[in-house]
């Protein structure tokens, strides 16, 4: 009995070794069109992504300015003293 349970044991190891290093089919190829598309959205999130970096510069910028007195001009500002 401790024979035949050695024996499937082994030989289910043995096949989930082999299955662990099956070759995967290759992906099919893109076509042209599905090229564009994929090529067309990653340039819209890049875009996208440009855009919300530099509102955040902007914010930072500004906020910078505020905090430091900074003006425009070139000329140190006096900060605004709240009362």
């Amino acid at each position: 009995m401790k024979k035949i349970v050695a024996v499937l044991i082994a030989g289910l190891m043995i096949g989930a070794f082999a299955a662990s290093h099956a070759k995967l089919p290759a992906a099919p190829a893109k076509s042209e069109a599905e090229k564009a598309a994929e090529a067309e959205k990653a340039a819209a999130a890049k875009a996208k992504e440009a855009g919300e970096l530099g509102k955040a510069q902007d914010r930072a910028a500004a906020y910078y300015k505020k905090s430091t007195g900074v003006s425009m001009d070139g000329k140190k500002a006096s900060p605004s003293k709240k009362k």
